[in-house]
């Protein structure tokens, strides 16, 4: 088995070896720009580590996963300009630095990059990938637009929450497995197993994001804390505060979610005060062990030897231990 440090170079070299063509220049030097932003390469790396359960030549993958991950920096991008976003990984946004028509023209160029490179498979079980990997972009396209929704609902439930952020988030995590073990060999009872476990492992690893927002160190966990309390983002500890406070709790929360020109380290602090109140970030963890759970119950069945089931494992441990 390939170490994940391995795994991680294979996919940065296969970023800096990619060529784009020269001319148009604002629609190529774009892409480049936003590939060179780095990033953990969660989701190539699974698919070259699926692989790598079940075949020793991992080079076959190598397309596919580097596919992967321009679809999933095609997704940033396009967030960006919908987020109005002016930072992504600490560099202005390809929006902010050209335009926002140059970064839709380029996002749209990587999507269709990303196809190019998904073909590169045995053609025995290319229109299977390419139905996982159409399913896929599907899904997170939905699961953008429900974000979106949700922005405009006072209320929502917490199954709503979570099947949004598991279709924005972790289907693309469980298709990437459920790529690589079919570009491995695996069988489909295996692969619907890796898709299974990095479907569960996505949703903890974004309600693990919605309680460090909150609760994280800002310098360890590579974000503002209280950003999602500030912009009144409908994450799982917002949606289940909401759905307990009662009484005097209840008022405060709405005073704090409909007051405009609230000074913002005396907003997070408060509302932090009332999740502490209601237990909210003990109620979370409970939900994201949960799927973790889950996610390891998936593996646990898995047809390899546990050596290898533990490679899986240990990167997904690697993805939840974030600091707080």
């Amino acid at each position: 088995m390939y170490s994940i440090k391995d795994l991680h170079q294979l996919i940065n070299q296969a970023i800096i070896q990619s060529v784009y063509p020269e001319q148009p220049k604002e629609l190529y030097e774009p892409i480049t720009y936003f590939m060179d932003l780095g990033g953990k390469r969660i989701r190539p790396i699974l698919l070259l580590m699926a692989c790598d359960l079940f075949s020793q030549d991992i080079q076959k993958a190598i397309h596919p996963a580097l596919g992967i991950e321009l679809f999933h920096n095609f997704t940033l991008m396009h967030d960006d300009i919908m987020d109005h976003a002016p930072i992504r990984r600490g560099k202005p946004t390809v929006h902010q630095k050209w335009s926002n028509t140059t970064a839709i023209l380029s996002g749209d160029v990587m999507l269709i990059e990303a196809y190019k490179l998904m073909v590169q498979v045995d053609p025995s079980i290319l229109p299977d990938v390419l139905r996982i990997f159409n399913d896929t972009a599907v899904g997170v396209c939905q699961g953008q637009q429900m974000d979106m929704g949700f922005e405009k609902i006072d209320r929502i439930e917490t199954d709503e929450y979570i099947n949004m952020i598991r279709l924005k988030t972790a289907v693309l995590l469980g298709g990437a497995l459920k790529i690589g073990a079919m570009i491995g060999g695996g069988s489909a009872a295996d692969a619907a197993l890796l898709y299974t476990f990095g479907e569960h492992m996505g949703i903890a690893f974004q309600l693990q994001d919605d309680i460090l927002d909150v609760y994280g160190d800002p310098e360890k966990f590579g974000k503002q804390v209280g950003g999602d309390i500030l912009s009144n983002k409908k994450t799982f500890m917002l949606i289940k505060a909401q759905e307990l406070a009662q009484g005097e709790t209840k008022k405060g929360l709405n005073y704090w979610l409909k007051k405009t020109d609230a000074n913002p380290a005396e907003k997070v602090k408060e509302v932090s005060a009332i999740y502490n109140q209601l237990d909210i970030r003990q109620l979370a963890e409970t939900r994201m062990n949960s799927f973790v759970e889950l996610a390891l119950l998936s593996l646990d069945r898995l047809s390899v030897t546990s050596d290898k089931k533990a490679v899986l494992q240990s990167f997904a441990e690697q993805l939840l231990v974030r600091e707080n």
